[in-house]
């Protein structure tokens, strides 16, 4: 029989409680987070345009929902999430494309996505009341 060590002595991978956050680990795990929320705005969007096609009471209903105080701020953070997420998807592309690598462009990358996702962000509520 081999020398294998059955009870389970063996070193364990290194984890994030281990390894100090660096501003790229942050960035990619809000990456995550931000694809995440995205399936629960998708339902969102959804809900709305069906309560469209229902009628006009329903739509009434789901609009004067997502008009409340909690609403836009619900629709705040979808629409935050989904431009944080779009702007990581260029910086990935940026690094598919083989540049971007060193550790100052990695660091200038990532304070770039996350000051233009809150910047486009406030650009675009700006724009919609404005519009509106």
């Amino acid at each position: 029989m081999s020398n294998a060590d059955l009870r389970g002595n063996r070193p364990l991978s290194p984890h994030l409680q281990i390894y100090k956050p660096i501003l790229t680990m942050v960035m990619s795990i809000l990456h995550r987070i931000t694809g995440a929320a995205l399936y629960f705005g998708t339902i969102l969007l959804a809900w709305w345009l069906i309560a469209a096609a229902a009628g006009p009471a329903y739509f009434d209903f789901v609009n004067a929902i997502y008009g409340s105080i909690f609403g836009r701020l619900v629709l705040f953070g979808f629409t935050w999430a989904l431009v944080h997420h779009m702007l990581g998807g260029i910086r990935h592309f940026i690094w598919d494309m083989g540049a971007g690598f060193e550790k100052d462009a990695r660091e200038w990358l990532a304070k770039a996505t996350i000051i233009g996702s809150v910047s486009l962000t406030l650009i675009l509520w700006i724009i919609g009341y404005a519009v509106r």
